[in-house]
């Protein structure tokens, strides 16, 4: 198997969805089950690849390649390195505590199944394709499940949700289709393989054109400002277990491109982009914040957040130092954790009080005492107390932003302040002050939902203490990275 392994681990959730299939529709039982076994079997897989993995070791490992279609030089080429890796094992995690967080839907769940488990393939395949042409194909395939699952089971505004969300994602990705295309036909040889396409030197003003136009599809899908407006929307429409992996993965994959495509293939129009991908994330960050301090209901609270936290990868991106890029790999990874965590307490609360207003409620912390305890430990981790996860990714972040321009890390350390100001008064709205009658007969939180927090607690807390831990795995390939960009240590 470990000659195969990431092909194991890209198609055991498609082999499961079609298996899924079979499974007679009035078995819900068994399709969640099923399911859930499925997402977990890609969990054990990337254990197994965690053992056969190299960190030290900067160039792509685990690699697989066949021909595909010879006439245009497309293969089936995919591996992993230290700035793959990471979303990796953070896409099988979220993968399945999304999945046992789905028990709760009740209509349709055969479909949902399937979809979730499609969406989980392109994901992967996203992270693990080295062919333009391959991750495309994955890109596109995440498009579409997330499109019916927001659609179907969302809120009373879901299909004009999802609808924006695909418009969307289309255009970026129509703009990044033209990017390939051009690369492809003016690389020697024609070819979509990443490790042959960044050999050729590309013209200054080729590599321009070609970093706006996959911008475009990487800026939409993170999302910067000002492409974010389909986000807030998408998550309050999307049920809890959708909502979880759009901000713990999906976001992910446009920060991603920029480190494994954009970056590699035209490190000059990279570097003459840097002031502007700054301003915009600089702006983000500012930005997200203020909205999400606005905001009255919970969901959209957490989703504005995550356009403010999203913003400080970009900035780590924009820095072009070795903290820089270390702080941004690593926040990619705390914030899938932490924002995950996040949207299942909303999730939590909904499924209770059937409202998200955070004004309604208030004095939960009697009432409700250990989701009060679990939700002050991950509003603490999101707006950075040291110890926990969402420190070190942000302080490497503004460290590598401060060593390139200080006045970019100056504003960024505004979006801190606001995000302390808008949790904080999230906790005191939500746990604190005179209790309602209204909630008095409230249940705290069940073993299954724990089940679905407790693994991710337990990361917080340990890469917060020790984030030695994940960043031996980021720290090689993202220096050789920079190095190859010609920037210094």
């Amino acid at each position: 198997m470990k000659s195969h392994l990431l092909s194991w681990i890209i198609f055991s959730p498609l082999l499961v969805a079609l298996a899924l299939l079979f499974v007679p529709r009035s078995q819900t039982f068994l399709l969640k089950w099923i399911a859930a076994a499925g997402t977990l079997f890609v969990g054990i897989l990337s254990l197994i690849a965690l053992g056969a993995f190299d960190p030290a070791q900067t160039g792509f490992q685990l690699v697989e390649r066949v021909s595909w279609i010879p006439a245009f030089q497309v293969h089936y080429f995919v591996g992993t390195d230290g700035i793959s890796f990471p979303m990796i094992a953070l896409t099988a995690l979220i993968s399945f505590l999304g999945c046992i967080g789905s028990f709760g839907i009740k209509e349709r769940e055969k479909e949902y199944y399937f979809l979730y488990l499609l969406l989980e393939t392109g994901m992967l395949g996203s992270f693990l394709a080295l062919d333009l042409f391959l991750f495309y194909i994955f890109w596109e395939v995440v498009l579409v499940p997330m499109y019916f699952l927001i659609g179907i089971w969302g809120g009373p505004r879901k299909e004009y949700a999802a609808i924006k969300f695909f418009l969307y994602t289309l255009a970026g990705s129509l703009f990044m289709l033209l990017g390939i295309l051009a690369l492809y036909f003016n690389a020697t040889p024609h070819t979509f393989d990443l490790t042959l396409l960044v050999q050729n030197s590309f013209a200054v003003p080729l590599q321009k054109i070609l970093f706006l136009a996959f911008f475009l599809g990487f800026a939409i899908k993170v999302p910067a400002f000002p492409f974010h407006t389909w986000l807030p929307d998408a998550h309050v429409e999307a049920p809890t277990p959708i909502s979880v992996i759009l901000a713990g993965i999906l976001l992910k994959m446009g920060t991603y491109g920029f480190f494994r495509f954009s970056y590699p293939l035209f490190p000059e129009a990279a570097l003459w982009f840097r002031p502007a991908m700054a301003l915009i994330a600089v702006i983000g960050i500012i930005y997200g914040g203020f909205v999400a301090m606005a905001q009255t209901d919970f969901k959209k609270m957490v989703a504005y957040s995550s356009v403010s936290h999203m913003g400080f990868v970009l900035l780590g991106l924009a820095a072009f130092t070795a903290n820089g890029f270390n702080g941004a790999l690593l926040q990619m990874f705390t914030h899938g954790i932490i924002t995950s965590a996040l949207f299942l307490l909303v999730g939590v609360l909904y499924d209770r009080a059937h409202t998200r207003d955070m004004g309604a409620f208030g004095g939960l912390s009697a009432q409700m005492p250990v989701y009060s305890g679990i939700l002050i430990l991950f509003s603490l981790a999101s707006l950075g107390l040291p110890g926990l996860a969402g420190f070190i990714s942000e302080f490497l972040v503004l460290l590598g932003t401060y060593q390139a321009q200080k006045l970019w890390a100056g504003l960024a350390c505004i979006g801190i302040i606001l995000a302390a100001a808008y949790l904080l008064m999230m906790v005191r709205k939500v746990l604190l002050g005179p209790a309602h009658e209204k909630w008095a007969k409230l249940p705290d939180i069940h073993a299954r939902e724990i089940f679905t927090l407790a693994p991710l607690g337990v990361l917080v807390i340990l890469f917060g203490l020790l984030p030695s831990l994940i960043l031996n795995y980021i720290t090689p390939t993202a220096q050789a990275l920079l190095l190859s960009l010609g920037g210094k240590l």
